[in-house]
């Protein structure tokens, strides 16, 4: 089983953005202060470690540590869902490629599901419905 950096290596890739899409997506989030003396983290440091748990569906205790603390990026994640920034930031980034007649914006209405997940029941009598069926 492939878990925390592991899972990293196993992608082959560092899930991170380049200087342009942070130069979009940095100014429509919200400045963090820190608590006391300690100053607030990097917004793209734990924006970053957002988009791995997203993309590796991993547990929030798998985050690799270049990411920051687990329970600190959660919790600004948190933070964030409750205060509307990911929906806000959907909405000027879908006005944006609106603008763009070069850009594409894809949702989950836009992927395909995988067979099992659209409810296709499979008929156990026709072995020729299922190409893969018959590999197995």
């Amino acid at each position: 089983m492939i878990q925390g950096c592991l899972l990293e290596v196993a992608l082959g890739e560092r899930i991170g953005l380049t200087e342009d899409e942070w130069g979009i997506i940095g100014t429509l989030l919200p400045s963090e202060r820190g608590r006391g003396c300690r100053p607030a983290q990097d917004n793209r440091l734990y924006f970053e470690g957002m988009m791995w748990i997203a993309r590796t569906g991993s547990q929030w205790r798998h985050l690799p540590d270049e990411y920051g603390k687990w329970n600190s990026v959660f919790r600004r994640y948190r933070r964030w869902v409750t205060t509307g920034v990911f929906e806000a930031m959907l909405e000027t980034l879908g006005e944006m490629v609106a603008r763009d007649a070069t850009a594409d914006m894809i949702d989950s209405t836009v992927v395909r599901a995988h067979h099992c997940a659209v409810g296709i029941k499979r008929d156990s009598g026709n072995r020729g419905a299922w190409p893969i069926a018959r590999r197995i």
